[in-house]
Formats: structure tokens, sequence, C-alpha cells
């Protein structure tokens, strides 16, 4: 199949409307649209054709409290790495939409897959944790292009939330995702707005 310049215009709208989003209205998804989803999620390519993301839908109201303390501890801790006026400024950015987002998503890496064979990885095994970072991007397009918002948490202590979930040993945590409808769309990232960090173009260099 060949494509033309209208899909290239659209794929390059929906990346460029792809944000982390922290700010969530409450209403549920509607469950065909998490089944899409988890369709769009499983035609992400990985290494070997292994698939070692693992997904966790998190709904109990007890793991989702403990998960929000653990965001809460883990992110004061973080602060500290901060001085003065960076670190208000830290404090100051919302980091996290576990008040309101109604789908929380564990995404975990099995290490070790029987899947794949071990083809294309016994002298890269990161391409197992690549290959889910893709699988998050796959389904952060297609979250996206369905008008739902979706959020990374990445200020978590990887062992305690292995614990609380109760994963297997060979699991490791990649993220916590927070997905549902957004309480606006912004073309300008978060950080951009808040002054902390704007992106930055590095040229591809020749050798």
């Amino acid at each position: 199949m060949r494509f033309g310049p209208d899909d290239q215009a659209a794929l390059e709208r929906v990346l460029r409307w792809r944000r982390d989003v922290r700010h969530f209205r409450d209403e549920p998804v509607p469950e065909p649209l998490l089944k899409e989803l988890r369709a769009a999620m499983e035609l992400a390519p990985s290494v070997g054709n292994a698939r070692p993301w693992r997904v966790i839908r998190v709904e109990s109201p007890d793991l989702r409290a403990a998960i929000r303390a653990d965001f809460q501890r883990s992110n004061a801790q973080a602060a500290t790495r901060y001085q003065g006026r960076q670190r208000q400024e830290y404090q100051a950015l919302k980091l996290a939409g576990l008040d309101r987002a109604p789908v929380w998503l564990a995404i975990f890496t099995q290490i070790d897959p029987a899947e794949g064979h071990g083809l294309g990885r016994a002298t890269m095994p990161q391409t197992l944790r690549q290959s889910t970072a893709m699988a998050i991007h796959a389904l952060w397009l297609a979250a996206r292009v369905r008008n739902l918002g979706l959020g990374m948490v990445s200020v978590l202590d990887p062992a305690r939330i292995s614990a609380l979930l109760r994963v297997p040993q060979d699991w490791e945590f990649s993220a916590l995702l927070c997905l549902g409808w957004p309480e606006f769309t912004d073309d300008t990232p978060l950080l951009h707005r808040a002054g902390w960090q704007r992106n930055t173009a590095p040229d591809w260099q020749r050798r």
C-alpha cells in the first residue's frame, strides 16, 4: 500500500498534537474504545516478535490509593534534587493525572520471554524494553487520534509498584499510564507553558 500527501499530513498532525496529558475529565472510557486501543498496541513492532509488554489495568480503589501514595512519596523525594526557585518550579508542575483519570494501565516488560526465541536480543537485551516503549507509543497515538488523552507517570518506585501488583519476578516495571478524556487540548507542551524546558533539535551527525 502506498500513502500520499494527505496521509503524511494526517500523521504529522497526530504527532504534533500528541501530548503527555495531566488534566482529565473523570467520565469513563467506553469498553469498545479500550479494545481498539489494545488492538492498536498489538500492532507495534518488537524485537524477534517477542511482544514483551505486559499490561495490568488497575481498578482496585485500594491499589490506586497505594500507588498514589507511592507517587506522592517519590515526588517529594525527587523534589530534593532541586534547590531554591527551581524546586518551587518543580513542585508547581502537575506531574500526574492520578486524581481524575478513569483508566490506569501499569505497563511491564517481561525481560526474557519465551516468545521470539531470543531472536535479535542476544547482544542487545535492552531491545525488549525498547519494544515495550514502541508499544506504548503506538497506544499513545491511537488514543490521541480518538481524542483521548494519555499521560505517563514515571515518578514511582518500580520495586514498590511491582510488589503492590504482585507481578512475576521477570516482569520489569516500565510506566504507569493514565488514560481518559482530556480537560483541554493544546499544541503547546505543559513544560513549555511552565517555562521548564523547550524542545531541542540535535543535528543528525555524519561520520
